[in-house]
């Protein structure tokens, strides 16, 4: 069965960095598009990056220039470099496959 697993959020003060990671299985990784979501309280889920299994990358315009997303077929993960963050950042992030199956998310929280 599916499974997307993501890692690396935590709490860092304004300007910090975050490596997020998602970790998946289930499926053929490497033929799959990857997005990162994030929802903060109140709002809506953003999509915040892709990246297709060809190689073209999305990022929303509020996080151009400081996220950068990546991955790792080998491994089967999926990446997001956070930096520069603003507190705006602060959100609960997700990758999602099949645009149905979602992880658990991990908590950033900019300070």
């Amino acid at each position: 069965h599916v499974q997307l697993v993501e890692s690396g959020g935590g709490s860092v003060q304004a300007g910090g960095s975050l490596r997020l990671a998602c970790t998946a299985s289930g499926f053929t990784f490497d033929e799959r598009d990857m997005p990162w979501y994030r929802q903060a309280p109140g709002n809506e889920c953003e999509l915040v990056s892709s990246l297709s299994n060809g190689g073209v990358i999305y990022y929303a315009d509020s996080v151009k220039g400081r996220f950068t997303i990546s991955r790792d077929n080998a491994k089967n993960t999926l990446y997001l470099q956070l930096n520069s963050l603003k507190t705006e950042d602060t959100a609960m992030y997700y990758c999602a496959a099949f645009n149905y199956y979602w992880g658990q998310g991990t908590q950033v929280t900019v300070s």
